[in-house]
């Protein structure tokens, strides 16, 4: 069996100074063409009038084109403008299906500059020569790291630190493969990233954590500069660098672990971790203040700093690519629960590393044994047949893998 496959291929551009130049002139008319159309929808609900759809907001653009006052959006090529306005739509749409946050307008300096060419007929990829061509830019050259695989659908050409890249989105049939791994359960920390139920263990990476101090004395430095002026820019261009170098070292230790997990393993069992409530503020308000804020704030500073969601998002569509297939479990009382006679007790996690069931006397890594009940969790799962993600009636343990799985790992 084969299926379509869409993937994206990302490269940095090498502009010269006047596309690098225009470039920036597009991405500028792009978030004006947004926010525009964004305050006419905000007006039009304060009026309780029905917003406009996607063909009545185009004609607008094209009235927009025309006017004296915004002639310059002619300069910027028609189709990235367009896209734009879509954009607005799905966020919309989104906010509707309680996806995402109401729309917000963006800011120049406070949202990274891109832009998108939809449509495949207008773009040329010359892959001998590390080149592509887009409307109004002309060729582009480009370091030409891998081959592009598929049919090119799209190309969105966006910045970051100082520097253009461009991800060409392609779609191509590709084989189903048969997966010939195993099954293992993962229990996510941050003193140990990543815990394997067959105790394999991934060392956290820390990627903020090791440049927090250059991070910060580069921090201190823009804050002594007149804002806006020559020497600011240069110290905001310094803090740029340095966080695009967290975020590049981050998602390459992403990339490589789930790559390796999703290779030698066919289904891979997940804890469906809400990070984004575990990392919320503790801060509270002025009549009801938090508690421990200092410690919950370094506890929130760790948890993204490991990158959770994107490690499971990339381990989605991995796994699917080499035939397996993820599974979401509750993560609730999976480091709590002995995986050898299942008793439950609080007790039983006597410190963050330690488990010793009170009940049997069975001791092991707190964090190996979550991947265990993760593990048995999602095959609890698969054996109810569910679709959605399993409820407590199907978390009781199979007698024989949870036997299996615990004298694996028994001392």
């Amino acid at each position: 069996m084969d299926m379509q496959r869409l993937q994206a291929f990302k490269f940095e551009l090498m502009p010269d100074g006047d596309q690098a130049r225009d470039m920036r002139r597009f991405a500028g008319s792009c978030r004006f063409v947004f926010n525009r159309a964004l305050a006419i929808q905000q007006a039009l609900h304060e009026q309780g009038a029905k917003k406009l759809g996607y063909p009545a907001l185009c004609k607008c653009l094209t009235e927009w084109r025309n006017s004296p006052e915004t002639a310059w959006l002619a300069e910027a090529p028609v189709h990235p403008l367009q896209q734009t306005l879509k954009d607005l739509e799905r966020a919309y749409t989104n906010f509707f299906a309680k996806r995402a946050d109401f729309p917000r307008f963006k800011k120049k300096g406070r949202s990274r500059d891109s832009f998108r060419y939809p449509d495949p007929k207008q773009i040329k990829l010359d892959q001998a020569n590390g080149r592509l061509f887009l409307p109004k830019l002309g060729w582009l050259r480009y370091r030409n790291s891998r081959d592009v695989l598929g049919t090119v659908k799209n190309i969105t050409v966006s910045q970051s630190g100082g520097k253009w890249f461009a991800s060409i989105q392609t779609e191509r049939e590709a084989e189903i493969p048969v997966h010939q791994g195993t099954a293992v359960g993962i229990d996510l920390g941050i003193v140990r990233f990543a815990t394997l139920s067959d105790g394999a263990v991934f060392e956290p990476l820390s990627s903020f954590k090791r440049q927090e101090q250059a991070l910060a004395k580069a921090q201190r430095a823009m804050s002594r500069k007149t804002k806006f002026g020559k020497n600011w820019k240069k110290a905001k261009a310094q803090v740029q660098r340095i966080h695009t170098k967290i975020a590049n070292a981050r998602r390459d230790y992403l990339h490589k672990t789930t790559t390796t997990i999703s290779q030698n393993h066919a289904m891979v069992c997940i804890e469906d971790l809400k990070v984004r409530n575990m990392s919320a503020s503790a801060a509270g308000t002025i009549e009801a203040p938090g508690t421990n804020v200092r410690a919950k704030s370094g506890l929130n500073k760790a948890i993204l700093d490991q990158g959770w969601f994107e490690f499971r998002r990339q381990l989605d569509y991995k796994t699917a690519w080499s035939g397996g297939h993820l599974v979401a479990v509750p993560p609730q009382n999976t480091s709590r629960t002995c995986p050898c006679c299942g008793h439950l007790a609080k007790e039983n996690r006597q410190t963050q590393a330690r488990f010793a069931c009170v009940e049997c006397g069975f001791e092991e890594n707190a964090d190996l044994v979550g991947a265990i009940n993760v593990l048995r969790a999602g095959h609890a799962r698969l054996a109810c047949g569910e679709t959605s993600l399993i409820g407590a009636s199907a978390q009781e343990p199979a007698e024989a893998t949870i036997r299996e799985q615990a004298l694996r790992v028994a001392p």
